[in-house]
């Protein structure tokens, strides 16, 4: 509809325009005038030919004015060839590209479905897998709990073996120095032995301040024996008994509390003849009772065939010093035993003129009651006689 509006307006206008050139070109011409020394039908003309560019412009310019797709047409028509020209090269290249991307996606779309069907495939080969995996880590679990008993096994094994170890190695260094000192007891030169008692004395306390003069009159005796023994035959003009102070300070404190004590100087290692200083520590037990009257502290048999009076007289000895090993292990700290010699001799022959054949049992009776630190008198006692077959005769 704007069209023929606009058709209609520029035949109007052109249709004025005209009469008005015409008229305008008419009253020129009737008037004579002249233009730049023209004649004046010349002037006319141009008049005319004015009046129709007039017309022709205001027409152009109307429509331009009016119209944007002629503004656009006329003025932009290059710029939209050329527009249009690549619009279509980039038409045909994202044709091309859509081909290819359709091509791609029919291709992307047969992986699709073969990936599809390939995972099909896996599923059905992963599932015993799965199940194997599930047995596989079961079984791991099992063995790593078997793993770590085995570790806390072996750790438990290995701290025993190092306990193992430091036994041994503490034994072979006892052998070592037991070696020692067994090569020092041959040649004569220990004179005191490793734990040896120096002195002892049974003490009971009504005061505990009476504990430091016990204790000094007990390392003073304990001094004497030591220098007797190391340095036989000269003066005792110094004190080579060497005892802690830390152990003489616990021991006034322990001493201070009520009850029957039983106080012992013992060295503290092998001492050699002629050493200067000895080394020694205390030791304090309760003083109880370890033997009673009547107690057997051991006993042994005489077999008959044994009537030699030397093997009589070692099975003998072999009595004592069993009898002597139970008084220590209840608690004895006394050197040695008490026995009447003459009588264990007397015993002797009587065993070596007993009738051949005949076996005697002897017991090592204790003949009063001893506590810790009292002497201990023991009796050899042939308390049953009885005669079994003959044997041959040791060589």
């Amino acid at each position: 509809m704007t069209g023929w509006l606009l058709i209609l307006a520029l035949l109007a206008l052109g249709g004025a325009l005209s009469t008005l050139g015409d008229r305008l070109g008419s009253r020129v011409g009737k008037a004579r005038l002249s233009l730049f020394r023209m004649r004046p039908r010349r002037t006319a003309v141009v008049i005319t030919v004015l009046t129709g560019s007039l017309i022709s412009a205001v027409s152009l310019g109307l429509m331009l004015l009016v119209s944007e797709r002629l503004r656009t047409g006329l003025f932009e028509l290059d710029r939209l060839e050329a527009r249009l020209a690549n619009s279509r090269r980039q038409l045909a290249s994202s044709q091309a590209e859509l081909n290819r991307a359709e091509q791609g996606k029919r291709q992307a779309q047969q992986r699709f479905e073969q990936a599809q069907a390939r995972a099909s495939q896996l599923r059905l080969e992963l599932a015993p897998l799965l199940a194997q995996r599930n047995q596989l880590e079961a079984e791991r679990g099992r063995l790593s709990r078997d793993v770590q008993d085995r570790d806390a096994e072996i750790r438990r094994t290995e701290t025993e073996l190092a306990q193992v170890r430091r036994r041994i190695a503490a034994g072979a260094q006892e052998l070592k120095d037991l070696e020692t000192n067994l090569i020092a007891l041959r040649r004569g030169d220990v004179v005191i032995t490793s734990g040896q008692t120096l002195a002892s004395a049974k003490v009971t306390m009504d005061r505990p301040e009476q504990a430091k003069g016990v204790i000094t009159a007990l390392l003073q005796q304990a001094n004497l024996q030591a220098f007797r023994r190391v340095l036989p035959g000269q003066p005792v003009d110094r004190q080579i008994l060497l005892v802690p102070k830390s152990d003489i300070t616990k021991l006034e404190a322990l001493l201070a509390k009520p009850g029957s004590w039983v106080v012992s100087i013992l060295s503290a290692a092998n001492v050699l003849r002629g050493e200067r200083q000895v080394l020694a520590f205390p030791d304090l037990r309760p003083n109880r009772p370890v033997v009673k009257a009547g107690d057997v502290l051991a006993s042994t048999t005489i077999e008959g065939d044994l009537t030699g009076l030397e093997p009589i007289n070692r099975r003998l000895n072999l009595l004592l010093a069993a009898a002597y090993a139970r008084a220590q292990r209840q608690g004895s700290l006394v050197e040695g035993l008490q026995f009447n010699a003459a009588a264990l001799t007397q015993l002797g022959r009587e065993l070596r003129e007993r009738p051949e054949g005949q076996v005697a049992q002897l017991e090592a009776i204790a003949l009063a009651d001893a506590d810790t630190a009292d002497p201990i008198g023991v009796e050899l006692r042939w308390v049953r006689a009885t005669t079994a077959p003959i044997s041959p005769r040791r060589p």
